[in-house]
């Protein structure tokens, strides 16, 4: 059974695994609070996974030791096997889909695990694994529904706990709800006034919506940004968990992720993937009662594709303001595109990108331009709007 010196075991056990990641303040991301981060991006193998993998298989009987482990993942969880089977001389096979990225694969093979490619989607690797692990006699290593497991991340709210003292909330990212559950209940036992808060994204809110109707539910389908966290069905241990020690479950979008990447970045010089940064993405748009009050969000990983970055940053400067266009109809006489671009100027942006396009307009020398621009925020967008329209132009 989960205890709670099952939690402060696995916190001594994990010392020769796991790094230590010292909760940091924010500034300037959620100024409605006190902001800090619990930087678990900046974790051995970039995630908190490494934790509740690392407990699971210190505990492991010496004949599953020499049997090996096997898991399915196609991210974070396989990297955190992988590591703590290997520091810990044990064997690890790692099945995973062969549509997993390059970048995944390779990670995976360098911690130490030896890596089954299986054709179709996570759920045929599932199954794979499972095909294996009877006939080879490996453990299976579950990514969160196991009290190992679970213990191995509640580590988290006790070091949360040990650098700051008088909390007030941790806000949590949630998947199959193994962090939260181990979090929520190691933090609740010690002290129960700090609220813990859970958050999903809207296009996978399996936990949400299984909290809120009283039952497990599995999802048809789920679609997010934040793919640490996307899954289909929460565990049957992890949802007990959650419906005892988590005060909320709020849900965010794939654009206020971004928006919370992008700051990210911009105010912390840290860098989170979708999952990761949900927890701020909350905060900063205020999903739970956090006004005036200390609050923690754990970034829970940092392990984001370059070329996925750079498509969210994007998304996070629409969200945010930061990057607009406009449509204008106009005479298509000489002069139109130097007064717009005097008056964008005279604003404060600067334009990006200029496109001529044609089609049907009420005037028939008429034509469309669209401006692209760098702004401040959608106050500064709405500025630029109203001079136009105060000028003679007709925004579209």
């Amino acid at each position: 059974m989960l205890t709670l010196d099952k939690v402060f075991n696995a916190q001594t056990v994990l010392k020769d695994i796991i790094r230590e990641t010292a909760v940091v303040r924010a500034n300037g991301i959620a100024p409605n609070c006190k902001l800090y981060l619990k930087p678990e991006n900046l974790q051995i193998t970039g995630s908190f996974k490494v934790r509740g993998a690392g407990y699971k298989i210190k505990m492991l009987s010496e004949e599953e030791k020499k049997n090996g482990v096997i898991a399915c993942s196609a991210g974070n969880h396989a990297q955190g096997v992988a590591l703590a089977a290997s520091r810990c001389g044990i064997k690890s096979l790692i099945c995973l889909p062969d549509s997993a990225p390059i970048s995944k694969v390779e990670a995976t093979k360098g911690y130490g695990a030896d890596v089954c490619l299986v054709e179709g989607c996570y759920d045929d690797a599932y199954q794979k694994a499972l095909e294996l692990q009877e006939r080879d006699g490996y453990t299976f290593v579950h990514p969160f529904d196991d009290e190992n497991v679970i213990a191995g991340q509640g580590t988290v709210g006790l070091e949360i706990m040990n650098d700051l003292d008088d909390i007030d909330a941790i806000i949590v990212p949630v998947g199959g709800g193994g962090l939260i559950s181990g979090i929520a209940y190691a933090v609740k036992q010690i002290r129960p006034s700090i609220k813990i808060y859970g958050v999903q994204s809207a296009g996978a809110a399996s936990m949400y919506s299984s909290v809120k109707n009283g039952k497990i539910e599995c999802l048809d389908k789920v679609q997010t940004v934040a793919d640490g966290i996307a899954v289909k069905q929460p565990g049957e241990n992890t949802f007990s968990l959650v419906r005892e020690y988590v005060d909320d479950i709020a849900l965010v979008s794939d654009d206020e992720i971004s928006s919370a990447i992008l700051a990210l970045i911009e105010k912390q010089k840290m860098i989170a993937e979708g999952a990761g940064a949900a927890s701020v993405a909350a905060a900063m748009f205020g999903k739970f009662p956090i006004e005036g009050k200390k609050t923690v969000c754990v970034v829970s990983g940092g392990n984001i594709d370059v070329t996925s970055l750079s498509r969210v940053i994007e998304r996070g400067l629409m969200k945010s303001g930061r990057s607009s266009s406009l449509l204008i109809e106009l005479i298509d006489k000489p002069g139109q595109l130097k007064e717009i671009s005097r008056i964008i100027a005279d604003c404060g942006a600067n334009v990006t990108g200029v496109h001529y396009e044609k089609g049907e307009t009420e005037s028939v020398i008429g034509c469309f331009l669209r401006i692209e621009m760098e702004t401040r925020d959608y106050s500064h967008v709405q500025l630029i709007t109203r001079t136009l329209c105060d000028e003679g132009f007709k925004i579209v």
